[in-house]
């Protein structure tokens, strides 16, 4: 073939030879397979005659996996996030100064041939020492404390919610229809009625005229409620459920005494007068025993309540979950609602949109500010004209999470800049929201060479 037919029809070329190892990025990486009872690591083979090895659970035994480590030249350390057998190890490991990267197991699983502990822990290496694993959120050590105060906090709540359910049961039984006519038995007038009944007493009117002056159900109406039938056993069960809920009702004010030390230990960033914050009402159900609003704006600069739907029990969540770095650890607003699980993330694939929706992600302050969302739906502020005009627009779930994306925003953008937010309010809303639409007309009408008239400024002529 001649050198013109060459270049006519082409001639295959020999392939250019192409490295395609990736680049060392981390070579002091290590990857742990955490256990309930062992541990398997890997280091790189270079480094101990038995790479791979395994380590029981214990203290004693975690302590010596650290100093293998550091013998080794280790400085970064992988580890699969685990129900919480992985906390003891982090917390050693940090304590020794390796760079702990707790890794999200949904991350790494997708790959196929990998059926043992050895195998788990050599991958999760690899992939370090190649930089590709993305280590999870954890906030800094003081915030650590304090979440876990919440989170017991939390937890023992729930644990009395079900003791309110046992009373609630045991009344059922006796065809006390108390629950029935006040709105929450663990309130005021409710408890004061179920510990009357608990020691002795069965006068109905006696018992309805315990009522605060803020139930709406009359003395006579609660006082029909209250005829049942008084059996020995169902008495037994609402007396151990009240008893019961009083212990959790102790335990969650030793929990609310240390949340209030350890959050005076935080730092100082502003302090403002008790007047200059806007007070909202406090929340009924198990709040704060102390001035939480001024000790979150002592903590935060800011006063994060500002922002219709949010309360303090919210704003404490959100110091104890994040932290009050929020704008380091997510450099852009759209990376924070990405994590938070309420940004869109549509798939795509072919050039067409396979799936609409966001990523199911648990996440505690995600669902709090969804709850804070579905209370703006009959709010009068400016968040609850938008969130009533996206649950016009589609239905009520993508309206809440639409309106909990909004809140997330503006939470980073009060952390951030510093600024309270000011609600403009419903009816300047929607004389914005309608300038814009009609400018977004006039534009899309130039361009295609007409001119918008408003029908207020034509004569009509009726022959």
């Amino acid at each position: 073939m001649t050198k013109k037919n060459k270049q006519q029809y082409g001639q295959r070329r020999q392939p250019v030879k192409v490295n395609q190892r990736l680049p060392l990025l981390n070579p002091h990486a290590a990857g742990i397979d955490v256990g309930a009872s062992e541990h398997y690591v890997a280091v790189p083979a270079d480094r101990d005659e038995q790479p791979v090895r395994r380590f029981g659970a214990f203290t004693e035994e975690l302590h010596a996996l650290a100093q293998w480590l550091l013998q080794c030249g280790i400085k970064t350390v992988a580890l699969e996030s685990t129900g919480v057998y992985w906390i003891p190890l982090f917390q050693i490991l940090e304590s020794y100064g390796l760079a702990v990267k707790l890794v999200n197991a949904r991350h790494v699983k997708n790959v196929p041939g990998r059926k043992s502990d050895v195998q788990d822990c050599q991958w999760l290496q690899q992939l370090e020492s190649f930089g590709l694993l993305r280590g999870s959120f954890r906030p800094e050590a003081k915030i650590c404390v304090l979440r876990s105060y919440m989170r017991q906090r939390e937890m023992l709540i729930r644990s009395a919610g079900r003791y309110v359910q046992q009373m609630q049961k045991a009344l059922t039984q006796m065809n006390i229809k108390l629950h029935h006519v006040i709105s929450d038995l663990s309130g005021q007038t409710g408890l004061a009625i179920v510990r009357a009944i608990v020691a002795g007493e069965r006068d109905r009117l006696k018992l309805a005229a315990m009522k605060d002056r803020r139930v709406r159900s009359d003395v006579i109406t609660i006082a029909k409620s209250l005829e049942g039938d008084y059996r020995a056993e169902h008495l037994f069960a609402l007396k151990q459920a009240l008893e019961l809920y009083d212990y959790y009702q102790q335990k969650i004010a030793e929990c609310d005494v240390a949340i209030c030390k350890e959050m005076q230990t935080l730092q100082t960033r502003a302090a403002a007068p008790a007047a200059a914050l806007k007070r909202k009402p406090r929340s009924k159900h198990n709040p704060l025993p102390f001035d939480s609003q001024a000790e979150l704006y002592r903590i935060m600069g800011v006063d994060l309540t500002r922002i219709d739907g949010l309360h303090e029990s919210t704003a404490q969540l959100i110091i104890s979950e994040l932290g009050l770095d929020i704008c380091q650890k997510w450099p852009t607003e759209a990376q924070f609602t990405s994590w938070l699980g309420l940004s869109p993330n549509n798939e795509i694939s072919g050039g067409k949109v396979l799936k609409r929706g966001t990523r199911k992600v648990v996440n505690r302050v995600a669902n709090a500010l969804r709850m804070c969302a579905q209370s703006l739906l009959n709010s009068k502020s400016a968040l609850g004209a938008y969130a009533r005009r996206m649950r016009a627009k589609r239905d009520s779930k993508v309206a809440i999470t639409a309106t909990a994306h909004k809140l997330a925003r503006l939470i980073y953008r009060t952390v951030k800049y510093g600024q309270e937010y000011i609600d403009i309010g419903q009816e300047q809303y929607a004389a914005k929201y309608k300038a814009g639409i009609l400018k977004s007309l006039h534009r899309k009408a130039r361009q295609l060479g007409y001119q918008l008239v408003s029908c207020q400024t034509l004569e009509v002529v009726v022959p």
